[in-house]
């Protein structure tokens, strides 16, 4: 079950970079991920609650702008392996298996990556414009991120 909790966060990390170590945060501070006594204890401190929400506020907006790059793109493909990896590293490390978690979230990143641009590509030609499919992919990223975070209380 932690395995696939983490590959899905990484799924998240490959749709959204910042959401995923949002949720985390977030379900560390609230106590619904384990984290004291562990390498990731700092992600239950407001500051990386605070540091990670508003990354993930400035990506939704800047996403938004007609200038955003390809998720394809080797740096922005790499950061979404690395939130990926990341996010996926604290879930394991809630149970000692951190090197699993980190793997499965980076498979997740590369899943979530690559099939949300294809699934975004899709939704902005049915829509004829590309807005409506971002906050549609923000809304799964969002509220996906949560759920993945409260499964794990």
């Amino acid at each position: 079950m932690l395995y696939i909790l983490a590959l899905l966060i990484g799924v998240i990390a490959g749709l959204r970079t910042m959401t995923a170590p949002a949720a985390i945060a977030w379900g560390a501070y609230l106590g619904w991920l384990p984290v004291a006594g562990t390498w990731a204890s700092f992600m239950s401190h407001w500051a990386a609650v605070g540091i990670f929400t508003i990354l993930a506020i400035a990506e939704l907006v800047a996403d938004q702008l007609p200038s955003t790059p390809s998720r394809k793109t080797p740096p922005q493909f790499g950061a979404r392996i690395i939130m990926g990896a990341f996010s996926g590293a604290v879930i394991g490390a809630t149970a000692g298996s951190t090197i699993g978690g980190l793997i499965a979230g980076a498979i997740g990143a590369v899943i979530g990556t690559l099939g949300g641009a294809e699934a975004r590509a899709r939704l902005a030609d049915a829509f004829g414009k590309d807005q409506p499919a971002a906050f549609i992919e923000d809304a799964v990223a969002i509220i996906c991120g949560l759920l993945i975070v409260a499964a794990l209380r």
